[in-house]
């Protein structure tokens, strides 16, 4: 695993991941302030992928207790790594079915549940390992099936699924703004589905939306769970294979 950021000398990478978790808090009380919400509402998730566990230790050191990871073979290796430091995991990349064990060993949310057949997989591998994992349904604003993601119309039918599944709690919905789309526009669509997870279960009221480019208009849109990358940690290369 290798991030983009170069460390400085003298603990230069714990000031510089300060000094971003500051910038990005700063953001976050502006946006709130805008338009009238408490920023205690809103959960930042620092998604660590491409960057060592290292960095999970900085950033936990300054405070950040959530943490993202998007593929498996980092995210399980990471998490034992960094296992005593009180960490919150969020599974925010697609999952595969086979690897449904594996993730529901470590993560505590798991931000991409799109069809009943994954919420099976999950809750039955959340009670062999005797855990329970919240889920939230990863909704497709714009069809593109390579981001994955079940449409507007399908919330329900797979919240419902998650709802019914031993080991599973229904948590709320995710989406990512498409290419092209406005995000306030995509935003809204997706605080429309949290009201069909809601009326399964009126405590499933998360809405994972916004990045570091937009989260903003997430915010504004009533966003309650932030997943911010490069603004916190920097520009990423390629993952390391």
């Amino acid at each position: 695993m290798a991030g983009a950021v170069a460390r400085g000398p003298g603990g230069g990478r714990r000031q510089e991941l300060a000094a971003h978790l500051a910038e990005v808090q700063d953001r976050i009380n502006k946006a709130c302030a805008a338009c009238g919400r408490d920023p205690g509402e809103v959960t930042l998730i620092a998604v660590t992928k491409t960057y060592p566990a290292e960095d999970v230790r900085l950033l936990n050191e300054l405070g950040a207790r959530h943490f993202g990871e998007n593929r498996d073979q980092e995210a399980a290796p990471k998490a034992v790594a960094c296992a005593g430091l009180g960490i919150t995991w969020h599974f925010v990349g697609q999952v595969q079915t086979r690897k449904a064990r594996s993730v529901a060993g470590y993560a505590d949310v798991v931000h991409s549940v799109d069809r009943v057949k994954l919420a099976s997989h999950l809750g039955a591998a959340a009670r062999a390992a005797g855990r329970e994992l919240r889920c939230l349904v990863q909704v497709s604003i714009d069809g593109d099936p390579a981001r994955g993601g079940v449409g507007p119309a399908g919330v329900a039918q797979v919240a419902e699924a998650i709802a019914a599944a031993p080991g599973l709690i229904l948590g709320g919905v995710m989406a990512v703004a498409p290419v092209g789309m406005e995000p306030a526009a995509a935003f809204t669509v997706l605080r429309h589905c949290s009201e069909a997870a809601r009326a399964i279960r009126p405590e499933a009221a998360i809405i994972s939306a916004g990045m570091s480019g937009d989260m903003e208009e997430a915010i504004a849109c009533g966003a309650t769970h932030l997943r911010i990358g490069t603004a916190l940690l920097g520009v990423r290369n390629p993952p390391v294979l």
